[in-house]
């Protein structure tokens, strides 16, 4: 199991993340195949990543060779078994369902042998949890990318506690080969990402709550005051209110109430106000 040999692909979940990473591993050379069970989607997923490159192109970051060969290396799949058929490596990206994941990696332990590498992008749930569900864990590992995929550097490769030695290297290498930084972390709780991150997020949203100043100024002070990129209410609005709060309520059952989520989220999240992918969440989009 070695990343240079890697030839092809499959990202099982075509949402936000799912087309991103399908995005860089056809942009690195790998033919990858996105999946998803609802076939408009994957539609929609690849017109995403056709989207970003053009982008690219015309911002000067992007070849239009390099475009044109990057969508050449992508396929869509609506159908499982076409999707994992020949591969070395898939990288699940579906939403943050313990339940759901662990469905989905029986039945990749079951379609593929010991020797294809199988990712989670989970950004919080146990690599163990879900490793344990699908025959061979040792070939298990989490690698845990950024939105927008393309864009972010930083990728956590987790191990859990039955992860090889050798499935985590392959990992940390597939990372460098994509062009991004990895780091290499232990299965616990949030992660180091996810759990600092949230930290910041809360208190930011109970700081809002509380009338301490304007969703726009308390960024400002996290940008300016900080040097953070983007302000931490801002960045919820791009993750997905809903995908915050569901890892604070996980992270709150696993850490303590430190990690509560405060009323606010839960009502925005409550009325649909869900951040960039609904048109408004902490800000208008």
């Amino acid at each position: 199991m070695e990343a240079s040999r890697i030839e092809v692909a499959a990202v099982i979940g075509a949402g936000t993340m799912g087309h991103g990473v399908a995005q860089v591993l056809a942009m690195c050379g790998i033919g990858a195949r996105l999946f998803d069970v609802d076939a408009t989607a994957v539609e929609r997923g690849l017109a995403r990543v056709r989207a970003n490159l053009d982008k690219g192109v015309e911002r000067g970051k992007v070849e239009a060779s390099a475009r044109d060969e990057t969508i050449g290396r992508l396929a869509g799949r609506a159908d499982l078994a076409e999707a994992v058929e020949g591969v070395q490596l898939v990288v699940e990206a579906v939403p943050e369902r313990i339940d759901l994941k662990r469905t989905i990696f029986a039945d990749l332990g079951e379609r593929l042998g010991p020797e294809v590498l199988l990712a989670t992008n989970t950004s919080s749930l146990s690599v163990g949890a879900i490793a344990e569900a699908a025959r061979h864990p040792e070939r298990v590992v989490g690698m845990h990318f950024f939105n927008p995929v393309h864009i972010m550097k930083l990728v956590e490769v987790v191990e859990g506690p039955a992860s090889g030695e050798e499935a985590v290297t392959t990992a940390l290498e597939l990372a460098t080969r994509m062009g991004k930084e990895p780091i290499r972390v232990t299965d616990s709780p949030g992660f180091a990402s996810s759990r600092l991150g949230l930290v910041i997020g809360l208190e930011a949203v109970r700081m809002l709550e509380s009338g301490v100043g304007s969703a726009e100024d308390i960024d400002k002070a996290m940008t300016l005051g900080y040097g953070f990129p983007m302000g931490p209410l801002r960045l919820t609005d791009l993750v997905g209110l809903d995908v915050r709060l569901s890892i604070a309520e996980y992270l709150a059952g696993e850490l303590g109430e430190r990690f509560a989520p405060p009323a606010l989220l839960r009502e925005m999240v409550a009325r649909g106000d869900l951040g960039r992918k609904t048109g408004r969440g902490f800000y208008e989009w």
